[in-house]
């Protein structure tokens, strides 16, 4: 196996070397980059020697400038889907992209950290231990959940994990989505909606999970969100990019929902603590979270490590562009 000069990005808090799995490169030359760059000069200049880019998510979007300026690169590897990354201008480039989608495996983290917003939002955790640290004991009257419709849309390997917590948590389930959504909801005892409108309609919280695609973007429309209860709660530990842009906010301010629990932006990172997601109190949100724990990770960068040691043993693995190898 041939040794590569590697870079890691974005490890905001240099976690990847403390993780077992980080074992598994101990043959190559590795830099970590616990900041966020994303500025093309700058960041070309920082990563121009290094053949081998380890990304972590969407965090720093790899555009063909950025690409055309890194003679160096041979490989980008990482796991999941990939609309940070200009496929077709590493490619054009002879960089190799290697990524394990997981289709059949459930990300457990993204699932627990979406009912851990679904029972904030419901029980106004954030506001009431706000109250509490302030001195004024109680803030509000929040809601349950039993008895009541949990709507997954886009009944997948995360939307199945979220609907077995919400039967759990004794709701209703409600699915909507593609065909195959239909199918694996009915055959684990689940309702699927007649309609889309009627999906919106009947739902008290409503989680969407589908991959941003470009037949997923924008999906969830102004129309969709003002059919829903101004009682129900709207939840995106997915992309932000599958709400039209500026629905969501219209929405709220509408009170129809009258409520959002959210885990992703339309940038990020966002360090604007006037942005109106953060500043709205209907909205219970987190810093893209879903799959930041020690054991995702450890999963995860395992996938993303034995791609590059496949692709250094010259039997590359998970490749989106086989062209370019």
């Amino acid at each position: 196996m041939t040794d590569m000069k590697i870079a890691i990005l974005d490890d905001y808090f240099d976690t990847i070397r403390t993780l077992p799995c980080f074992d598994k490169l101990a043959e190559h030359d590795v830099t970590i980059f616990n900041d966020h760059l994303q500025d093309l000069s700058p960041l070309a200049a920082r990563l121009a020697p290094f053949e081998a880019l380890v990304l972590i998510r969407e965090r720093t979007e790899i555009r063909a400038p950025l690409i055309e300026r890194l003679p160096a690169l041979r490989l980008i590897s990482q796991r999941s889907s990939y609309p940070h990354i200009d496929i077709d201008a590493c490619t054009e480039h002879g960089v190799v992209v290697c990524s394990d989608l997981h289709i059949g495996t459930p990300s457990y983290a993204a699932a627990e950290l979406t009912w851990a917003l679904v029972l904030a939002a419901a029980r106004q955790i954030p506001a009431q231990t706000a109250s509490l640290r302030a001195g004024t004991w109680q803030a509000g009257v929040g809601s349950s959940l039993h008895g009541k419709t949990l709507g997954i849309f886009g009944y997948g390997r995360i939307g199945r994990v979220v609907a077995g917590y919400g039967r759990a948590f004794g709701m209703d389930v409600l699915a909507w989505g593609s065909d195959g959504s239909r199918a694996r909801a009915e055959s684990d005892g689940h309702a699927f909606a007649p309609d889309k409108e009627s999906f919106f309609a009947l739902s008290d919280v409503l989680s969407l999970h589908l991959r941003l695609v470009p037949a997923t973007r924008g999906i969830v429309g102004a129309a969709d969100l003002a059919a829903m209860k101004p009682t129900a709660l709207l939840v995106n530990t997915s992309r932000a990019g599958l709400i039209e842009p500026g629905a969501l906010i219209a929405a709220l301010r509408a009170a129809r929902p009258g409520l959002a629990a959210v885990d992703v932006f339309e940038q990020e990172p966002l360090r604007d603590p006037d942005d109106p997601l953060l500043t709205l109190e209907s909205v219970t949100a987190t810093p893209h979270i879903g799959y930041v724990t020690r054991e995702e990770w450890d999963l995860q960068f395992s996938d993303i490590f034995d791609q590059v040691n496949a692709y250094a043993a010259g039997t590359p693995i998970n490749v989106v562009n086989p062209v370019a190898s």
